[in-house]
């Protein structure tokens, strides 16, 4: 059938009776008919029946005739009918109609129950670069479909010069609704928050724990009195885990023991309990810690809050630290062997008393060798550890773990402001160098990225490179062309750099 015929043949099925081939005749002429038929769509456009004025707002958006559309689709968007509404929509846009009456159309269906005719508003007035209706659309940041907030968002962002926009923005932010409000926080510059203050103050006290967690938030760079014991006053009155724990990371500070009363309360509860620990290792006073003591001996207490509790003993640094947490590498939950290593690596950091190094190096070489999948961890806790540089040799030439290889080869080279504050006892053998380049050869791209950082770490804190200075060059310039992973390349190019730099070091 030629496309004259089928013309024809849809119009005549436009005119009878039977809704379906009304519906499907409407469809076929918006694919195959010319321009003049778009006004016969138009009149279709007020047919008795949805399917058939929908049908016809498919029609007209696909017979690209804006004049015929203009009149007939704002009416059709405000269609009963839902369906109707989202094709005439997306057919103004499919025309990119535009004119007041398509932004009024728009700017209502704002508003409209359906989330896909929300999201074809936003998108119409997008391409328009108007809000249509700025309350409604400033409120469509609390909207709960993430397709319609994250474009309420982008074009309230794309508006924000527009004098009516921001002061919405700012009234929602004041007391909007509690999604939106959030929403609309983040919209405004930190310089704003001077001005919000009161509204920032009074939110504090919240019914929605959201909105409390977000007040928080924006309070948190304002390190005055008067916040300061608003956010305290909220702590003390607070029933939410979440909240809670918000709040007592944005109170911790040293030496404050009004945060002891709040965090023990907070300890048992497997949301704010982490927190809790963090905050008392914070204060660290007799009284915190032996609060802490008690937490990683209590196997009632969630793993999260019993590591919380080790890493903070281990940052106190009190006498008996390390002998508080060298047990737990051996405890049931492995959240808390992983708080234990944290908390012996911030000993090693604080500094290990000479009684304390060598049960310490002990217990953390024989976790990396026996615990490959943790083996960055537990490195990172050996970090300036020289005594450990024996055991670490041995293991670099011979563990078949990869993991581990990658991890032993960063740690055989201090880092230039890590622990020891510049002692470099032990460091700087030969055979380590020698060691990070053959390592540059190992199959595991990690073990090769970690021997290249090695070496730029070697470099960098001043240690001498073997006497075949040249040979190793050459090899470094080779490998840096050669090996297929972009960051070992890039790495190595930076060795090469302090290498040819003249006024380095070496």
């Amino acid at each position: 059938m030629g496309s004259e015929h089928q013309i024809a043949f849809f119009l005549r099925e436009l005119a009878g009776r039977n809704t379906q081939r009304r519906v499907a005749a409407a469809k076929g002429l918006g694919r195959v008919g010319r321009r003049e038929h778009a006004w016969v769509l138009a009149e279709a456009a007020g047919d008795p029946v949805p399917q058939v004025r929908e049908a016809a707002a498919i029609g007209l958006g696909r017979l690209g005739v804006p004049e015929a559309g203009k009149k007939v689709l704002p009416l059709l968007m405000g269609d009963m009918d839902p369906w109707v509404r989202r094709r005439a929509s997306l057919a103004a846009i499919h025309l990119e109609l535009h004119g007041d009456g398509i932004v009024r159309a728009f700017a209502e269906l704002l508003k409209d129950p359906e989330y896909h005719v929300r999201i074809n508003a936003l998108v119409g007035l997008t391409a328009l670069g108007v809000p249509g209706d700025v309350p409604a659309l400033v409120s469509l940041l609390g909207d709960p479909d993430g397709a319609v907030w994250g474009r309420a968002r982008s074009l309230i962002y794309e508006l924000r010069d527009d004098p009516a926009v921001k002061a919405e923005v700012i009234r929602t932010a004041r007391e909007g609704d509690a999604a939106a409000r959030i929403e609309a926080l983040t919209l405004l510059p930190r310089q704003c928050t001077e001005r919000l203050l009161d509204s920032l103050l009074a939110g504090l006290r919240d019914p929605s724990p959201d909105v409390r967690i977000a007040m928080a938030g924006r309070l948190s760079d304002m390190e005055t009195p008067q916040v300061r014991d608003a956010l305290a006053a909220t702590l003390d009155a607070e029933r939410s885990p979440a909240v809670a724990a918000r709040l007592l990371r944005m109170l911790e500070q040293p030496d404050d023991r009004q945060l002891i009363g709040p965090a023990r309360r907070w300890l048992r509860d497997p949301v704010a309990g982490p927190a809790a620990a963090h905050a008392l290792g914070e204060v660290d006073t007799g009284t915190a810690v032996e609060l802490l003591r008690g937490v990683i001996a209590d196997t009632a207490i969630t793993g999260p809050t019993r590591a919380a509790a080790a890493k903070a003993i281990g940052e106190c640094g009190r006498w008996d630290a390390v002998w508080l947490l060298l047990p737990l590498l051996d405890d049931p939950d492995t959240d808390v062997q992983a708080g234990a290593v944290d908390g012996l690596g911030a000993a090693v950091y604080g500094g290990l008393r000479l009684w304390e190094r060598r049960p310490v190096t002990r217990a953390l070489i024989a976790r990396l060798a026996a615990e490959p999948s943790t083996a960055w961890r537990t490195g990172y806790a050996l970090i300036g550890l020289a005594d450990a540089l024996p055991a670490l040799r041995r293991l670099a030439d011979s563990t078949e773990e990869s993991e581990v290889r990658a991890a032993v080869l960063r740690l055989l080279v201090p880092e230039e402001d890590g622990p020891g504050h510049g002692g470099h006892d032990g460091y700087g053998a030969e055979e380590d160098v020698r060691r990070l380049v053959r390592g540059l050869d190992d199959p595991q791209e990690p073990v090769r990225y970690s021997a290249a950082l090695g070496l730029q770490e070697w470099l960098k804190v001043g240690f001498a490179l073997p006497p075949d200075r040249d040979a190793l060059y050459e090899r470094l310039m080779d490998l840096a062309w050669e090996d297929p992973s972009p960051r070992v390349r890039q790495a190595l190019a930076a060795v090469l750099q302090a290498l040819a730099d003249p006024g380095g070091r070496n």
